[in-house]
């Protein structure tokens, strides 16, 4: 018996991880290596360290990671009523300028929001479409102690989103839906099933 390719062997390692449940064909579409790349579009209140930061740690994961200059927030994203921006209108402002083939991930520490069920405006640390072209993180709801650390936490959270990867139920993985609180402190790293649904789409996770 010849041995199993890489290929093969990685298709059977996410057939057992994702359950019998998935058909060859949607196996298929489910591995993608093909790297993308990341654009760092940071908005014009960030500071250079939290940038820098970002920047560094996402070269770490992925192959390819541009830093953009800083632009100003859209003012087409501003809600009035109470002085944040509309996180949606903002991947939506990113995705338009983003080609095919790369990721922009906007940053920022002004508040942004999004509609949540019921609630017209929710705040959020952050939001990415699943899957998509963009997605956008903010500071003002992280640790004013672990800024840094948590930015990147909220960072690969929302890029996991664009990817399709979904909020994943077990509490210290990254992908955990944070449920309207700050559960940043208790993650520690993506659990093993987020891992290689990520590793599957070119990401470099140890």
């Amino acid at each position: 018996m010849k041995p199993k390719s890489v290929f093969a062997q990685l298709i059977i390692l996410v057939t057992l991880t994702f359950g019998a449940c998935h058909k060859a064909k949607d196996i298929a579409n489910f591995v993608d290596t093909t790297p993308k790349i990341i654009n760092i579009q940071p908005f014009g209140d960030i500071n250079a360290t939290q940038i820098a930061y970002i920047y560094q740690q996402l070269s770490a994961i992925y192959d390819s990671v541009q830093l953009l200059k800083s632009i100003p927030l859209p003012q087409t994203s501003y809600y009035t009523p109470r002085n944040r921006y509309r996180a949606d209108s903002l991947i939506i402002f990113l995705k338009n300028q983003t080609a095919n083939g790369y990721i922009t991930i906007g940053l920022t520490n002004k508040d942004i929001s999004t509609t949540k069920g019921k609630f017209k405006d929710w705040g959020v640390m952050g939001l990415g479409f699943c899957p998509g072209k963009a997605c956008v993180v903010s500071t003002f709801r992280l640790s004013k102690k672990e800024t840094l650390d948590q930015l990147y936490k909220i960072s690969v959270h929302e890029l996991g989103h664009t990817h399709g990867l979904p909020h994943c139920t077990t509490k210290t993985c990254f992908m955990r839906d944070a449920e309207g609180k700050n559960p940043l402190k208790e993650e520690t790293n993506f659990c093993p099933k987020c891992k290689l649904f990520l590793q599957t789409k070119g990401c470099t996770l140890h």
